[in-house]
């Protein structure tokens, strides 16, 4: 008598079994790979709804992985695979990786590669609903994304609130014709002090998206950093691309006025040691250069995924990586650094890596890493602790 086929020689078997081990584990699936124990193969899928109308084929949005491919005009790399009740697509990830991540449905051609046509994908893209944990919210009105991180990714074990937590209060205020919001630690006296203080850049997200007083809170009650006042400054669409992008009227306004006027209403520190001003991005450039123009106020940067192409995108030419430029030449301020950058940032990384390099020759106090992962609040939050950490854990 013939013997019952096995799963693996049955696609109807296979196909069960994938889908039950799906609603097991839920989603992404990770199995190791074969040929590499450094690496994971990563499953990402989507399941058909029951009654809703066909795709034509499905996105699968990694951050950084996929916009590589979208820059060079192609996002057939990541169409997902049609598949018995669902859509699903594997990719080779080395086991720290770290991305926040969407999925995009289809309907009809796929996706152009312009701009326009990105952020409308963005627009619609939506969370992975079959995955478990935690998510990373959306801005301006766009859908959260899940987050992939795999088994040796840095842990981020201070991002998410805790119920037994002191929680500090957030004021929203304004000064020197900025909206700011005001974390100020628990216990915080108006006699109290002085605070060290942080100054955190496109405090517009880190506030109301990313909640990043809860952060603060949990490092605060572990003992890793002092009570600090956080000055999340709001660096809106309209003037982000001038204030960060080493804009002396900025970095005075934040040193003369805003700094000042902390002082005078949170008993924000003056001591520049105790000061850190923190920034990704546009901002981590422009985090390193407030620490540059004005080391006696900010005696401390924290610079994450730093834009150090600025002005020109073209690496090492006359005209890019201008600050960089000037740290080499100019004699060394009395600052400190910590900056980190994403293995995926292919724009960015050997800037961050010529950056190091000139800091150290200099003689520099630098903390730097590179983690793997992308231009990512997935990554960026648990680095900001990290970098908190080292830059006022020591001053506590």
């Amino acid at each position: 008598m013939q013997s019952e086929p096995q799963a693996a020689d049955d696609p109807q078997a296979a196909d069960a079994g994938f889908w039950a081990r799906v609603a097991a584990e839920g989603a992404p699936l990770v199995d190791p790979d074969p040929d590499d124990p450094a690496y994971r193969r990563v499953t990402f899928v989507l399941r058909d709804e029951p009654g809703e109308e066909p795709y034509d084929g499905v996105l699968a949005l990694v951050h950084t992985v996929t916009d590589k491919d979208r820059h060079a005009g192609d996002l057939t790399p990541h169409l997902m695979e049609r598949r018995p009740g669902g859509w699903s697509r594997t990719y080779r990830l080395r086991t720290d990786h770290r991305a926040s991540y969407q999925l995009y449905p289809v309907r009809g051609d796929v996706p152009g590669t312009r701009r326009a046509d990105w952020l409308k994908v963005l627009d619609d893209a939506r969370p992975d609903a079959l995955d478990r944990g935690a998510r990373l919210a959306g801005r301006d009105g766009r859908h959260p994304s899940s987050v992939l991180s795999l088994p040796d990714a840095p842990a981020q074990a201070h991002t998410a609130r805790r119920p037994d937590v002191p929680r500090g209060r957030t004021v929203p205020t304004e000064a020197a014709g900025r909206r700011i919001d005001v974390h100020l630690p628990a216990g915080h006296r108006a006699d109290g002090g002085p605070y060290p203080v942080l100054v955190l850049l496109d405090g517009d997200v880190w506030g109301e998206v990313l909640s990043v007083g809860d952060t603060l809170d949990n490092l605060t009650a572990e003992g890793l950093i002092p009570p600090t006042v956080a000055l999340l400054v709001h660096t809106p669409p309209r003037t982000r691309p001038d204030d960060l992008s080493c804009n002396p009227d900025f970095v005075d306004l934040l040193a003369d006025r805003v700094l000042p006027w902390a002082g005078a209403e949170y008993r924000a520190t003056f001591d520049p040691a105790r000061t850190v001003i923190a920034g990704q991005s546009a901002g981590g450039l422009t985090a390193a250069f407030a620490a540059f123009r004005r080391p006696a106020r900010f005696g401390n940067a924290l610079s994450q995924s730093g834009s150090f192409w600025w002005p020109d995108g073209t690496e090492f030419d006359g005209g890019g990586e201008w600050l960089t430029r000037q740290f080499a030449a100019a004699e060394r301020r009395p600052a400190r650094f910590w900056v980190e950058v994403g293995l995926q940032e292919w724009m960015l990384l050997a800037q961050n890596r010529h950056l190091r390099d000139v800091l150290i020759a200099r003689g520099y106090d630098l903390a730097y890493r590179e983690f793997n992962g992308g231009h990512d609040y997935a990554c960026w939050r648990g680095g900001l602790a990290d970098g908190l950490v080292h830059l006022l854990g020591r001053h506590g």
